[in-house]
């Protein structure tokens, strides 16, 4: 029998309806601050119609600690750890001022939304791997978020793929905060969950150590439309 589904309060659709006109008058303007406020609200809104407001472009926001933290190019920095023949600490600026690729691809989310060309733009993964110098032995990458919660991972085959992307555009701006910035993982053939936000740290590994979602029991290999029991079309 279908179940009834859960009601909305009416603080949750007072607020949608006011940050749908925020979001028509003030632009990208304010896409940082805008983004913010609708994370608070999606993050109680168990319907999914938040993702639907002008200014979320059919995202939902997600996070597990119950707050969304912030880092800028003042205070930013990712650092290269692990079985690697160099450790590095980037800042935002060093980030900016390498080799950048550009790519636009379907998000598909594992819980079941999905937008469709959605441009990300950043440095490719392979990149840092090769900067810092992957050792023998190593076969994964560990990744860590400035949340203190968050992880991922990713073999280090799939870490070299071509649209594997350490992101700092989305849809031609900065990424903002709610989205995961001003830096985060782009995985482009995975379900989202694998595309960490608020990426700080890349830790060479020998061996997978499951990320955050698939201890609670998501699938490692999250190809989109090939795990996780579901059949949703590739992104790629």
């Amino acid at each position: 029998m279908e179940g009834k589904g859960t009601p909305v309060g009416r603080r949750v659709v007072l607020g949608m309806l006011g940050l749908g006109a925020l979001g028509v008058a003030v632009g990208s303007r304010a896409q940082d601050g805008l983004d913010s406020a609708l994370s608070q609200v999606t993050s109680k809104d168990p319907t999914g119609l938040s993702g639907l407001l002008p200014g979320g472009g059919g995202f939902r926001f997600y996070n597990i600690t119950g707050s969304v933290p912030h880092r800028d190019a003042t205070n930013y920095r990712l650092t290269v750890s692990g079985l690697v023949d160099r450790q590095a600490g980037y800042t935002l600026a060093d980030l900016l001022a390498m080799p950048q690729t550009h790519m636009v691809r379907d998000v598909q989310c594992v819980t079941g939304w999905r937008v469709d060309d959605t441009a990300f733009e950043g440095v490719r993964l392979s990149h840092l791997l090769d900067l810092a110098g992957v050792r023998d032995g190593a076969g994964a990458i560990r990744f860590t978020c400035f949340d203190g919660a968050y992880t991922e991972s990713l073999t280090l085959e799939q870490a070299r793929r071509d649209d594997v992307l350490v992101a700092l555009k989305m849809q031609g701006k900065p990424v903002t905060t709610a989205h995961g910035g001003p830096v985060r993982l782009y995985v482009a053939p995975m379900y989202f969950y694998k595309s960490a936000k608020w990426l700080s740290g890349i830790e060479v590994t020998k061996t997978v150590q499951p990320g955050y979602w698939e201890h609670y029991g998501y699938d490692v290999d999250a190809w989109v439309g090939r795990s996780n029991g579901r059949n949703d079309a590739p992104t790629a």
